[in-house]
């Protein structure tokens, strides 16, 4: 037996059985899962997505912060995961809080993968929009999965390091068992070539994710934070998903937690 987009994700991350349904801008898909929430945070970045996440993981007292009181309390959610950019710093921290609150936690990280080779640090210009990087999504399904990760993320840091820690596909094919894959935000690869208008870049892309996670562990992600750059490739990446059997994942990428906190992270970054 097997289950298509998010249904499948759910359930290989260890959820009990239940009724799933997802919004994403204005369409609306449900699915038959394995957990009993209506939606998981599978992209988040915390205090320790430097100058960038603003989500605390402990108070000041080292108890579980505001974020998991959210989660576990008024959210209801079994599950929460944490995708800090380039680093695993927070893991331990995370995993206790998450422990702590009744929460699932989910292990992953948001690393950025160098265009050609990660020893390739040449003087071109570096821009969130592409250049010497892509965004890529990445959460640990097992203890090997878990492993494999630091072996990733410590590889960008001791060879592929060039303003950001970068890794490869090399080192992606290398240490890809259990880890699930999710095409990225906005900087991702898929995302950026269907930005710049080439959906055949945008399919090869995914498709050589598909081939080095496997067929069951790459995800096309969906997210809608009201910007307009997302609204335009909203269509494409569903058609993509279609055209590539892809199954999408809807995410929110959060860098705070309530949408007064927005003049705060203007300020931290």
């Amino acid at each position: 037996m097997t289950y298509d987009s998010c249904g499948y994700l759910l359930y290989v991350l260890g959820f009990e059985t239940g009724n799933y349904g997802i919004i994403f801008g204005h369409y609306y898909i449900k699915k038959r899962v394995f957990f009993m929430a209506e939606f998981v945070h599978l992209h988040n970045h915390t205090e320790y997505s430097l100058l960038d996440g603003a989500c605390r993981l402990t108070n000041d007292k080292g108890k579980p912060g505001e974020l998991f009181n959210l989660i576990a309390k008024e959210y209801k959610m079994p599950a929460l995961a944490i995708t800090d950019h380039g680093n695993m710093y927070g893991a331990m921290e995370f995993y206790w809080a998450a422990k702590e609150s009744g929460i699932k936690p989910i292990i992953g990280c948001e690393v950025y993968v160098a265009p050609k080779s990660r020893f390739d640090k040449s003087a071109e210009k570096i821009s969130e929009e592409g250049g010497n990087y892509n965004h890529l999504t990445l959460l640990a399904k097992d203890f090997k999965g878990y492993q494999n990760l630091m072996h990733i993320v410590s590889i960008g840091f001791t060879e592929g390091f060039y303003y950001k820690p970068r890794v490869d596909k090399e080192v992606l094919r290398k240490y890809a068992d259990g880890i699930i894959a999710m095409s990225g935000c906005l900087a991702g690869e898929v995302a950026a070539n269907l930005l710049k208008g080439n959906a055949v870049k945008a399919e090869t892309a995914a498709a050589e994710y598909r081939d080095i996670f496997g067929k069951d562990n790459f995800y096309i992600e969906i997210m809608d934070n009201g910007l307009e750059d997302q609204q335009r490739i909203i269509p494409g990446l569903i058609e993509l998903s279609k055209k590539t059997a892809i199954p999408l994942v809807a995410t929110n990428d959060c860098h705070f937690l309530k949408k007064e906190d927005a003049a705060i992270h203007d300020i931290l970054i």
